[in-house]
């Protein structure tokens, strides 16, 4: 089989050639691949793609999230009852966005202490970076955004992810894979 033979894209009109050329580096003579149309480059796969192998199991096919993913929350409220460029600058200003953390608000989470007292180390080494990021949106393709249905409700929606602690957590992850230690952050 040729690599077309193997790959399904859809959309390809409108995905970047980077994309496709990515997805295309990513599988071998026995592995299957789909780009939908909405996808955009990645770390070392396009996010947006999915990989069938058959002889492994990729740590990062999509990226380097963890338990990324989306959430919209119905609010009760109707959207002609609000003043919407008034909320979404609160919510600018009341969320971090981007790299680091503009709000000072205490971060607490059961999941933080239990990161504190894991008996695995590389855990709780991670303990001050998910402080950091927890409760912070991030860049790239994470949003919050007020969203109105067909009867007029409000709906408040965001796009999440793990960010750089899922970033320092896979490469960990793949470095003892390689029979490296954790923090050699090997690739």
């Amino acid at each position: 089989m040729t690599v077309p033979d193997r790959l399904k894209i859809f959309g390809k009109e409108i995905i970047d050639d980077g994309s496709i050329e990515q997805i295309k580096n990513c599988i071998g003579e026995e592995d299957l691949a789909v780009l939908t149309a909405d996808a955009h480059y990645g770390y070392g796969h396009p996010i947006g793609g999915a990989v069938a192998y058959k002889k492994h199991i990729s740590l990062s096919g999509v990226g380097f999230d963890i338990a990324c993913g989306n959430k919209a929350v119905r609010t009760g409220i109707k959207a002609s009852e609000i003043d919407t460029p008034k909320v979404m600058g609160d919510i600018f200003q009341r969320i971090s966005f981007g790299a680091g953390r503009r709000n000072r608000e205490p971060v607490d989470h059961p999941v933080l202490e239990k990161m504190g007292k894991a008996d695995w180390q590389p855990q709780r080494t991670l303990l001050d970076l998910a402080v950091a990021q927890l409760g912070t949106v991030g860049s790239g393709n994470h949003f919050v955004d007020l969203f109105v249905d067909d009867e007029g409700d409000l709906w408040i929606g965001v796009h999440f992810g793990s960010r750089g602690f899922g970033y320092k957590t896979t490469t960990g992850f793949i470095s003892l894979a390689q029979g490296k230690s954790f923090f050699d952050r090997g690739k």
